[in-house]
């Protein structure tokens, strides 16, 4: 972390690693928005993506104590513990057999072109779904956790490069998948 840039978070983790619950609660009441929404992004589930933010708040919990500040800035390090959850699980999703192949969104053109912003939202998700693991991760982080491209590309431990490549490739996928909907909305 830079020098000179202190961590909004570090003094409430600080408290929480020295036993106090009101500091617990209020990093879950400034973080968990954000946790589930970027673990949901990824998996899918809003049941998975509830179990997933659990899960990190109590590596919170559990890891307060330790926590040095200055090491790294708590929501990249906080944001990294959720997407570990979310590989756990999506590597357990494909090493789990099913007997029946999964349904495939339809690919073809909605019938009804006056979709409601649900159903929209639904072909955005699974669109989402159909990225590989680190695109879709680079345009949850991005666009749907407002980190820039510096802090996004350290939580994935990539150059701001590579992240700027994941990006590029993550939306020209999301155009083609989406074409359909609004031409020229889903700028490169």
């Amino acid at each position: 972390m830079k020098s000179g840039a202190a961590d909004p978070d570090d003094e409430l983790v600080r408290r929480a690693g020295q036993g106090d619950a009101a500091a617990v609660q209020a990093l879950v009441a400034r973080k968990l928005s954000r946790v589930l929404a970027l673990a949901e992004r990824m998996l899918g589930d809003p049941a998975e993506a509830e179990d997933v933010a659990q899960e990190a708040f109590f590596r919170v919990w559990r890891h307060a104590p330790r926590w040095r500040p200055g090491a790294a800035r708590f929501d990249t390090w906080l944001h990294r513990v959720t997407l570990n959850l979310c590989y756990d699980r999506l590597r357990r999703r494909r090493e789990r057999p099913t007997a029946d192949p999964p349904d495939r969104p339809d690919p073809g053109p909605a019938p009804d072109r006056g979709l409601m912003a649900a159903d929209v939202g639904q072909r955005v998700r699974a669109a989402m779904q159909q990225l590989p693991r680190r695109q879709r991760e680079a345009i949850a982080l991005c666009h749907y956790q407002d980190m820039g491209n510096i802090e996004a590309a350290g939580v994935m431990g990539v150059t701001v490069e590579a992240l700027e490549s994941l990006l590029s490739r993550g939306r020209r996928a999301l155009k083609v998948a989406l074409a359909d909907l609004a031409d020229g909305a889903f700028g490169d």
